[in-house]
């Protein structure tokens, strides 16, 4: 049987199973075109390592291929469609766990600011506005791209100063209140952004290009980084990866937390309705957004010595 019909079937599968399988069924795509238009007997175990290991040191996108299809040889030999799998038996060390870059408010607003160079004539005359009110969503709702990307005029209800955002990563429906700021912004944008072509009512994209379509994910990436690296955006650490446009939303949830501290809240508590308002299914996700920056370890530090010296005062 055919390598590109078996990866066809089961993709085909799991999405049946009411799982998105994007990342997974792009992975298993361009490892079908990698070996070819081949029986699936025809691959080699050369073939797997070379296009697992890709090009440059391992990463831990190497360890995703390889479970990848390891999942899909373990279907493949399930159902007789293969003999043996072809995959590595020498596994690399797994690389650190990749650490998130933590903006500064100081970062944000150079970030927010380098918008002001997308102003152009002879582009979407809404472009550098479009940009600046997407980045502080972002941010001030910690939203993914995807789902801000997604939203459209009548799912932003900023006479609730709500966001409703629909078919999550986790299929599920959830309802995002925002500040007043936030929505001032929002308020902003949308007088001008109904100006533009409305192609599907207010189904139409609330963040749209010139013919009123919504922004392209790969579009909204390649002006970040022009962006970030014109706002001189860099990590300080040895990553060799830079600032992403996700990391906008591991930093507001490491910024509201901060914030809790500083306000005295009952931080544990708290963490729930983070996780909830984040989309997360359980807090065990929101915790590997908080990364432990110097400014909430030094937070978390205070609330323990007035809990300690309480503890003392009371012995």
């Amino acid at each position: 049987m055919r390598l590109i019909q078996i990866i066809t079937d089961y993709i085909a599968l799991k999405k049946s199973m009411g799982r998105h399988f994007r990342t997974d069924a792009k992975i298993l795509m361009r490892f079908c075109r990698a070996a070819g238009d081949i029986e699936i007997s025809k691959v080699e175990p050369g073939n797997v390592f070379d296009f697992i290991r890709g090009k440059g040191p391992v990463t831990i996108f190497w360890h995703q291929k390889f479970n990848v299809l390891k999942r899909f040889y373990r279907f493949a030999m399930a159902r007789n469609y293969a003999s043996s799998s072809p995959l590595p038996t020498v596994i690399p060390k797994r690389p650190q766990a990749f650490s998130p870059h933590i903006y500064t408010k100081e970062e944000i607003r150079k970030m927010i600011e380098a918008t002001e160079i997308l102003q152009n004539p002879k582009d979407s005359p809404l472009q550098a506005l479009t940009f600046r009110t997407l980045f502080l969503t972002l941010y001030g709702a910690g939203l993914r791209i995807s789902e801000a990307l997604s939203l459209t005029l009548s799912q932003v209800k900023l006479s609730e100063s709500l966001l409703v955002v629909e078919c999550s990563k986790f299929y599920k429906t959830r309802l995002v209140p925002i500040g007043p700021q936030l929505t001032n912004e929002l308020c902003s944008y949308r007088e001008k952004r109904c100006q533009l072509p409305l192609p599907k009512g207010k189904d139409s994209a609330f963040f749209a290009t010139r013919p009123g379509n919504s922004l392209h994910y790969n579009r909204v990436g390649t002006i970040f980084r022009v962006l970030r690296q014109h706002a001189k955006i860099h990590r300080k650490d040895e990553s060799g990866c830079p600032p992403r446009i996700h990391d906008l939303r591991h930093s507001f949830a490491v910024h509201r937390l901060v914030s809790w501290y500083r306000e005295g809240k009952d931080v544990q508590r708290l963490l729930p309705q983070l996780s909830t308002y984040l989309g997360h299914v359980d807090i065990s996700q929101t915790q590997h957004y908080l990364s432990m920056t110097p400014e909430l370890l030094r937070e978390a530090n205070k609330r323990f010595e007035q809990y300690a010296l309480a503890e003392v005062r009371h012995a």
